[in-house]
């Protein structure tokens, strides 16, 4: 956790990729992931699989929280987008996402290798939240840009 934001990404899935070098970057966390997984079929369950292990690595690093600030929150402008996340590092985990237009449940953001579909937004959070054990409200202001609202999103819970 008090790293410098040194990232390195392998997914298989290049958006998520830039997602989380994003989130490590913006956390301030070192990061290294590599992760392998049926992407041909659909990158799916790599990214949820690769937000658990996430999840337990921060709680990992967390420890006893001790010298640990608890609750945090950061707003996120993206262009057209702005995002709000907001973390409370308990022990008590929970999670809330709202806000996203509802065509986010459907919208792909093609990628060379496996696109990410923008539902499994909720996923990563949701799974990195109860995993990290951590309470966490992520929600969309407004923004109409998938790309966008997704970037926001993982900068905010980054900040936060």
């Amino acid at each position: 956790l008090d790293g410098t934001g040194q990232v390195s990404v392998e997914t298989g899935v290049p958006f998520f990729d830039h997602m989380l070098t994003s989130l490590g970057s913006h956390a301030s966390f070192d990061l290294t992931v590599k992760a392998v997984g049926d992407i041909e079929i659909e990158g799916h369950h790599t990214i949820e699989d690769t937000a658990i292990v996430l999840g337990q690595a921060l709680s990992q690093a967390l420890g006893d929280k001790k010298g640990i600030r608890r609750f945090g929150d950061a707003f996120i402008p993206m262009d057209e987008c702005l995002a709000h996340a907001a973390v409370d590092v308990s022990g008590r985990p929970y999670f809330v996402h709202t806000g996203e237009p509802d065509y986010m449940v459907q919208f792909t953001i093609a990628g060379s290798a496996a696109p990410y579909h923008t539902v499994v937004n909720r996923h990563v959070f949701e799974s990195l939240a109860y995993n990290a054990r951590i309470a966490l409200h992520v929600r969309t202001l407004y923004g109409r840009d998938p790309h966008h609202i997704t970037e926001a999103e993982y900068k905010a819970v980054a900040r936060a």
